[in-house]
């Protein structure tokens, strides 16, 4: 076997696709509420709803919940533990993509 070749297993919580595009969307921003967030990623109330709260007991985004009003918003914020996920995943794909070179 070679050992020069990367590993290929990759962070299975960044690496699901819904879960990679909030990263994505949060990483370009400082915040996004859950409808902006919904929007960018595609994803439906329930899978976002699904996603969010894997990522935030990762500790890779935060979540706050407030009311404007008596209308409710949620806003969600990369954490430092999210930017550096996203990072070395980035990193690990790059990696397994130029050996395909």
């Amino acid at each position: 076997m070679d050992d020069t070749l990367p590993r290929v297993d990759p962070d299975r919580l960044v690496h699901e696709p819904g879960r990679l595009a909030i990263l994505v969307v949060l990483n370009a921003v400082e915040e996004a509420d859950f409808l902006f967030l919904m929007d960018q990623t595609g994803l439906t109330k329930g899978n976002l709803s699904s996603h969010t709260a894997k990522l935030e007991d990762a500790g890779y985004i935060t979540i706050e919940k407030t009311f404007v009003g008596k209308i409710p918003r949620t806003v969600y914020r990369l954490a430092e533990p999210g930017v550096e996920a996203l990072r070395e995943y980035h990193d690990h794909m790059a990696n397994v993509l130029r050996a395909l070179d």
